[in-house]
């Protein structure tokens, strides 16, 4: 035992792991900052254990919850006065310990020292709290199809506050007991299980037993007429799937929860560690504006991505299945374990992600996982990291206010694309049983990076000091390049180099300790397979010397390594000619993003590129790779090649995707990726009619198409302003009958081609609080169509202007989502100049909405480079 303790001092050492000083009481005169500062929370975890909430909530009125609270926790003694955080609009009847208190400053509740004792504590208050369609806790959805209501709440990263009085920081994490009264044909359903209902005339009060402790930001509860399916096989979990009444027939629940249980099942004997919790509830929210969210026992997922309305291709039902079991692995990576701090955010996103990945790999061998992975995971990491708006996996947060920033691609992209370099840095046993180890000793409780890498380096026996510093502390990511010397047609060497694939100011400097392997192809030959470790700027490719040349090097073979890798000059010429012949999907995708990273990097014409896919188009049988390559070939159609350039190519690409989606020997996710991508980009007149039949109910695929295409069609037609888009768009709103059609009109309606449009949907965008976030968000893409760059080019500016009330009164996504429409939507050099006048004028920015400016700017400067370099090349033509 002690030589265990001795060694886990030594590896926390070695991880850097920062010497805190936890500061002292605050006099009772101290005024508290706004919001959940890192100060208040570290004090508080110091004076308080052992905590409760009994939480009744009747939330039968339709526009606010009527709330009273019984708080317990035991508190050391002599720590000072307490502070309880409150939003909401009215308190009334506070005590402590049956003493009265009142003032609420900023959002919190002095508790005075003379009311406290050591120990055993109560507090109790009634309160109100809004239910609305936005901005609040309680979201309020009104289904137009069946005008019934539905409500459920929404607290991440600290809305708890809002909602009823408490102690809103992860690391006090309490038993909590719910009561709710709601209408008698109501359901409820919360983080606990359900004991008792009791009618109470018009109402119900639904009486739910006490959970395990959780952090206040993962409480929930859901209410509404829900359509319910059980399931409760014997020795299983309990399961129950809730939806909207209206959209019943459309779920496909047994599928659904036979996911959810598979995951639950095979991550209890991965980790080890049996399900933590009593019972798993899953509910499809309408208009949620995440993708999904891990509630303890009650993990809501978004209704649009959940229910499919027309034939899912492959990567869409994929896509779901990763949701789910990234939203399980939660349940272990964040409810179970959770970060200390909202710094330490990776800890849990990451995590969920790359073993959604693992699981996916597992129970769906099928599904090529890893492919998916490289396509959808670690390129969007790249393109973040290598932004100098990038940022550290461990984020520096002093208030809980701004947690909702560190949310985005540095966390859910880049961080399991480290884990994942880390499980093969280390080896799959030592890595595993780390993982064990770290779920065990800090079960119900709070960690931190330096936790896991610590019960990571026990168990494997590995030093990861350096691995932290590089990959936790320091923002950025590696380029990593190739340099073969030949000598009469055989090796001499093989060198790989690192470098950062971009200055960043105040970068601490170093070289990334990285394992990778490494590929050469020769031909009509066996391949050879070479495991690197860099110890510092070079890596030497052991046991190669004296080998025939190779037809191309890949530094990367089995996308274990994180960083840029670029191929050389011989490797790319021998992708772009021999690409279609890769039969590995893996290596194949990879040797697809090196492509694509040349052309980014302005080493490859954007025109080539879609020459190469052109040319291999029809031998592709991939759908995530066709629906990824399809989609960069747009990006270099419509974004990085200037108008002259690109109309060149259209008739082509419009010819290309037409035959493929007419290729009978094609399966449905081949040729309805053709056919998204034609929507999105059809110009010319046969493309265009072919569009218009597709409306009228000529079959694709054997089947007229449904709403979701349809609406598309339509979106696309109204973008480039088709002379009969206005009225087909009548037609398409009094056609549709679905439950969605008011909101699909809304969206699709933003990007009508016209100014006083655009501004009126710009001004409902802050004035209108009846709005739902997601129909806002969902709308942002086609306001901004690059085609009408032009005329969204003078939003751009009001766009920035108001970052800092976004950033305030919207949920987590969407800034981000609003910076990257409005920027993405431009690629100009007057639209580049907006965006830096805007960042040069306003140098108090917070870091954080500032670092999001930075990469959509870094992403638009790329762009009008690019289309700089294709239109001189054309010129010199």
């Amino acid at each position: 035992m002690s030589h265990t303790v001795e060694r886990r001092d030594i590896i926390r050492a070695s991880l850097l792991l920062p010497a805190l000083t936890l500061p002292q009481a605050a006099p009772a005169s101290a005024p508290e900052a706004a919001g959940i500062a890192r100060t208040l929370a570290r004090r508080r975890a110091t004076q308080i254990a052992n905590l409760h909430y009994a939480l009744m909530l009747d939330v039968t009125a339709s526009d606010h919850a009527a709330g009273a609270v019984t708080i317990t926790f035991d508190r050391t003694s002599d720590s000072g006065d307490l502070v309880l955080d409150f939003r909401g609009p009215t308190l009334a009847d506070l005590t402590v310990n049956g003493q009265p208190v009142t003032g609420n400053r900023d959002g919190h509740l002095i508790l005075p020292q003379r009311h406290l004792k050591s120990g055993a504590n109560t507090i109790s208050a009634r309160f109100t709290t809004p239910i609305a369609a936005a901005d609040t806790a309680i979201i309020r959805f009104h289904d137009d199809k069946d005008q019934q209501t539905y409500l459920y709440t929404l607290l991440v990263p600290s809305d708890a506050n809002l909602l009823f009085p408490c102690f809103d920081q992860p690391d006090l994490k309490a038993r909590i007991r719910w009561q709710i009264t709601a209408p008698k044909d109501w359901t409820v359903l919360t983080n606990g299980a359900l004991e008792a209902c009791e009618p109470a005339g018009a109402a119900t009060h639904w009486h739910f037993a006490e959970t395990a402790p959780i952090s206040t930001y993962l409480a929930a509860f859901a209410a509404g007429p829900w359509a319910t399916w059980p399931s409760a096989p014997t020795g299983g979990h309990p399961i129950t799937l809730y939806a909207r009444a209206s959209r019943k027939a459309e779920v496909d629940a047994e599928t659904q929860i036979a996911t959810n249980r598979a995951a639950l099942d095979w991550l209890a004997t991965w980790f080890g560690v049996p399900f933590p919790f009593a019972k798993l509830d899953i509910l499809l929210a309408p208009a949620f504006p995440f993708g999904g969210m891990e509630h303890v026992g009650a993990v809501f997922y978004n209704e649009d991505r959940f229910v499919f309305r027309e034939p899912p291709t492959l990567p869409q039902r994929l896509g779901r299945d990763q949701t789910i079991y990234h939203e399980i692995s939660h349940q272990w990576f964040g409810d179970l374990v959770t970060m200390r701090w909202f710094d330490d955010l990776w800890l849990k996103e990451g995590f969920a992600t790359y073993m959604a990945a693992r699981v996916q790999a597992d129970l769906q061998p099928a599904s090529n996982a890893w492919t998916t992975f490289a396509l959808s995971i670690k390129t969007r990491a790249y393109r973040a990291d290598a932004s100098s708006g990038t940022q550290a996996l461990w984020q520096p947060l002093d208030n809980l206010d701004a947690a909702k920033s560190n949310y985005g691609p540095i966390v859910y992209n880049k961080a399991p694309a480290v884990i994942k370099q880390l499980a093969f840095y280390v080896g799959e046993e030592g890595f595993r049983n780390g993982l064990h180890l770290f779920l065990t000793r800090h079960a119900y409780a709070n960690a931190t990076w330096q936790d896991l890498l610590g019960a990571v380096a026990e168990a494997a026996q590995v030093d990861l000091g350096a691995f932290g510093a590089q990959y936790m502390l320091r923002a950025g990511l590696p380029r990593i390049d190739t340099h073969l010397t030949l000598k009469d047609g055989r090796i001499e060497s093989l060198r790989l180099t690192q470098r950062p694939a971009r200055a960043l100011p105040n970068d601490a400097g170093g070289t990334w300790p990285m394992k990778v392997r490494v590929r050469l192809h020769v031909e009509n030959g066996r391949d050879v397979i070479k495991t690197v470790s860099f110890g510092g700027a070079e890596a030497v490719v052991p046991g190669v010397a004296g080998l025939p040349a190779p037809a191309f090097v890949w530094a990367n073979d089995d996308d274990q390594g994180y960083g840029l890798f670029m191929p050389d000059d011989a490797t790319t010429e021998w992708i772009a000619a021999h690409l279609g012949s890769v039969t590995d999907p893996l290596l194949r995708a990879m040797l697809w993003g090196a492509l694509w990273d040349k052309v980014r990097d302005l080493a490859f014409a954007p025109a080539r590129y879609l020459s190469v896919l052109l040319d291999t188009l029809a031998r592709e049988t991939d759908e995530q790779i066709s629906r990824t390559i399809l989609a960069r070939g747009a990006t270099a159609l419509q974004l990085y090649l200037p108008g002259a350039a690109s109309a060149a190519i259209q008739p082509r690409w419009e010819a290309a995707l037409i035959a493929r989606m007419d290729d009978t020997h094609l399966g449905y996710g081949l040729r309805k990726a053709a056919l998204d991508q034609l929507i999105v980009t059809a110009r010319q007149p046969a493309a265009l009619n072919r569009l218009r039949m597709i409306l009228t109910g000529a079959p694709f695929v054997d089947a007229p198409v449904r709403q979701p295409t349809r609406w598309a069609i339509i979106r696309r037609l109204i973008a480039i302003a088709a002379p009969d888009a206005a009225v087909l768009f009548v037609a398409e709103r009094t056609r549709d009958a679905s439950s969605e059609a008011t909101k699909d009109a809304f969206v699709v309606h933003a990007a009508t081609p016209d100014a006083a449009v655009k501004a009126a949907y710009f001004a409902r965008y802050f004035d209108d609080a009846a709005l739902n976030e997601a129909w806002a968000s969902d709308s942002l893409e086609p306001f901004n169509t690059p085609e009408q760059a032009a005329l969204t080019e003078p939003f751009l500016g009001p766009a920035l202007d108001r970052l800092a009330w976004i950033r305030t009164n919207r949920r987590i996504f969407f800034l981000p989502t609003w910076i990257e429409a409005f920027i993405g939507g431009q690629t100009s050099a007057s639209a580049l100049a907006i965006v830096d006048t805007f960042l040069t004028e306003r140098q108090t920015l917070p870091t954080d909405i500032r670092r999001k400016v930075l990469t959509a700017r870094d992403e638009l400067e790329l762009t009008v480079r690019i289309r700089a370099a294709a239109h001189q090349d054309t010129t010199n033509r």
